[in-house]
């Protein structure tokens, strides 16, 4: 009888629940980190590189963390997947640019001048900082992936080609075009800066381009009025 009192106590006895984060091992279990900004600019400074490195296919998400100096899986914190990685670099890197430019397109001021002024812009703040890498990355890589190119188009293109037509409008009306048929294609006043882009991965060693003055020379083939020295 006391044998089977004996037998009968341990399943008798309450099971006591483990404190919270405690593994069946005993050890208690590191809490998970929580995402905070310092560790998303780190993790989109390493995407860049990453992606400049390699392209945007051969990419990896682990090379990216071993650059940012995480776990792979904290990056799943900020972001869904590599194509989230890559359109939020899209959006965090250019978007201030974009809205510096649609803000400085929409001045009263000559329209010559206007255009003058968002030059500077695009060589100070794209062509002049790693931004730039993050055009060519979708010249090279969009076709192969159309998503991320009607992103970029969304988010990039089309605010900018709004901006533009807007203005071209403004000079037209006031006949600082040498030609009135440009109000409908704003790309020929963006297409040096993407040439401009090119030609820096590609040429810049053999060929040094000056950007600034190719810019503005497009200025002197596209308005009436000469270009102030």
């Amino acid at each position: 009888m006391a044998d089977r009192k004996a037998a009968a106590a341990p399943s008798a006895r309450k099971r006591q629940p483990r404190p919270r984060g405690q593994q069946r091992s005993g050890k208690i279990a590191a809490p998970r980190r929580r995402p905070t900004p310092a560790r998303r600019e780190a993790i989109l400074a390493a995407a860049l590189d990453e992606f400049s490195a390699r392209g945007f296919s051969a990419a990896r998400l682990d090379d990216v963390a071993r650059r940012a100096g995480v776990a792979k899986g904290t990056i799943y914190l900020y972001f869904r997947d590599k194509d989230a990685l890559f359109e939020e670099l899209i959006r965090s890197v250019l978007s201030p640019v974009v809205g510096a430019l649609e803000l400085a397109l929409k001045d009263q001021r000559p329209v010559r001048e206007i255009a003058e002024a968002a030059v500077e812009i695009f060589v100070r703040e794209v062509y002049g900082t790693r931004r730039k890498d993050v055009v060519r990355l979708v010249i090279t890589e969009g076709a192969r992936f159309p998503k991320l190119a009607e992103f970029y188009h969304r988010e990039v293109l089309s605010r900018l080609f709004l901006a533009v037509q807007a203005l071209l409008k403004r000079a037209a009306d006031s006949g600082e075009l040498r030609n009135a048929a440009v109000v409908k294609f704003p790309q020929l006043i963006g297409a040096p800066a993407i040439v401009g882009i090119i030609w820096n991965s590609l040429f810049e060693k053999f060929e040094p381009l000056d950007v600034r003055g190719f810019l503005h020379a497009q200025l002197d083939l596209i308005f009436t009025e000469a270009r102030r020295p």
